[in-house]
């Protein structure tokens, strides 16, 4: 079977562990013949969005990429909004697949596509949103211009034509129903997924991480992570660690402090021997790391990185957006303050026999709804 992924509405980024990256190499893995078409935004330096070259490439999974350039919309900023790519149709046309997945709603692109499959009718179009109030239109242009007008018109005009529009979350499915009026019968809930390692490969990577921060069998680690600016409430959690005096409690941090928060992040981290900051990790040590750990704490800013910490049966502790729901259920805790994570704490460290139990009821949430595989199989049964 040919699979498409068109990475058009977003960013695509080589090397990383987005759904956009995992869901091909998976396609790739169950025997599929797989190709992307991704547009010319990406990371430049593993620190900030920019734009590449448009080019056509291997990507690390063996799977070829296509990166096309934009047809110029007036000026820069409307081009990359607008979202019109040259020549996809005729790339659709010449790689005639059998599946289509497009990644989020928010392209003049997605047109194409359904135009593909009204010329041919065997063809099943997938569309997937991960659009919400928080992380769009979130200024008057945005909100009121190019969601509730540009976009919405692009998203209405293509729903009868797709087969199911796929979104991550509660809050991305009420951001499709409000802004953009698509009908509940049309969507189905879809999350973000991890992978489920094997308990040979799971217990290998824990040892090697755990060998390597010099932990005992005894110690609990936690572990934070991502671009840590105000929003992720990296500080909250430290102020909360140094509430605690259990000398079981471990801390790493991942990732990249912002530039207001690392004046006071970078203190607060030397000043405790239990914290280890690591920095930046590829999506393969991250894995390692979320092995080794036994809490995963996401207190601020929602990320991918929590379902992967789920799948790597990591207990939560978690801010409670309406999208972090699904996966709570006797395996962590909501918290909104700072005493909130350090009762958490304290109590975690005076029964340990309940992180168990906490680890355990991860393991079951990622095996129901969050194991890629089975989210990628979905694509094409």
């Amino acid at each position: 079977m040919k699979i498409i992924h068109c990475c058009l509405a977003n960013f695509y980024i080589d090397g990383y562990g987005y759904q956009e990256n995992i869901l091909p190499k998976l396609h790739k893995a169950d025997g599929h013949d797989v190709f992307i078409i991704a547009s010319t935004e990406s990371y430049i330096n593993s620190t900030e969005l920019g734009y590449v070259k448009a080019r056509k490439y291997l990507n690390e999974d063996g799977i070829l990429v296509l990166r096309v350039p934009y047809k110029r919309i007036l000026s820069d900023f409307i081009t990359r909004k607008f979202r019109a790519y040259k020549g996809v149709y005729g790339i659709l046309e010449r790689e005639r697949p059998d599946v289509i997945l497009f990644h989020d709603t928010c392209a003049w692109e997605l047109l194409t596509a359904v135009k593909y499959k009204k010329n041919n009718s065997h063809v099943k179009l997938y569309v997937d949103s991960h659009t919400d109030a928080n992380n769009s239109a979130t200024n008057f242009f945005s909100k009121n211009i190019l969601h509730r007008i540009f976009y919405r018109a692009i998203a209405r005009r293509a729903c009868k034509h797709i087969d199911k529009i796929l979104y991550i979350s509660v809050e991305t499915r009420d951001f499709l129903k409000r802004i953009y009026g698509i009908p509940e019968k049309n969507l189905e809930f879809y999350p973000l997924g991890g992978q489920i390692l094997g308990s040979e490969e799971y217990i290998q990577k824990r040892q090697k991480i755990r060998t390597r921060l010099n932990l005992s069998s005894d110690n609990i680690l936690m572990m934070h992570s991502g671009k840590m600016d105000k929003l992720k409430r990296t500080v909250d959690l430290l102020s909360a660690f140094s509430m605690v005096r259990s000398k079981k409690l471990r801390l790493v941090i991942l990732g990249s402090f912002s530039e207001d928060v690392r004046p006071i992040a970078e203190p607060m981290v030397m000043a405790d021997s239990r914290v280890t900051y690591e920095g930046w990790k590829s999506a393969e040590e991250l894995t390692e790391y979320l092995c080794a750990a036994d809490i995963y704490v996401q207190p601020g800013s929602q990320s991918a990185t929590l379902q992967n910490a789920i799948c790597c049966n990591c207990a939560i502790v978690i801010f409670p957006h309406r999208s972090h729901e699904p996966y709570l259920k006797n395996n962590g805790c909501f918290v909104k303050t700072v005493d909130d994570m350090a009762n958490f704490f304290n109590r975690i460290a005076d029964q340990p026999l309940l992180l168990g139990q906490m680890i355990n009821n991860s393991a079951k949430i990622a095996a129901d709804i969050l194991d890629y595989r089975k989210l990628a199989s979905r694509i094409y049964h």
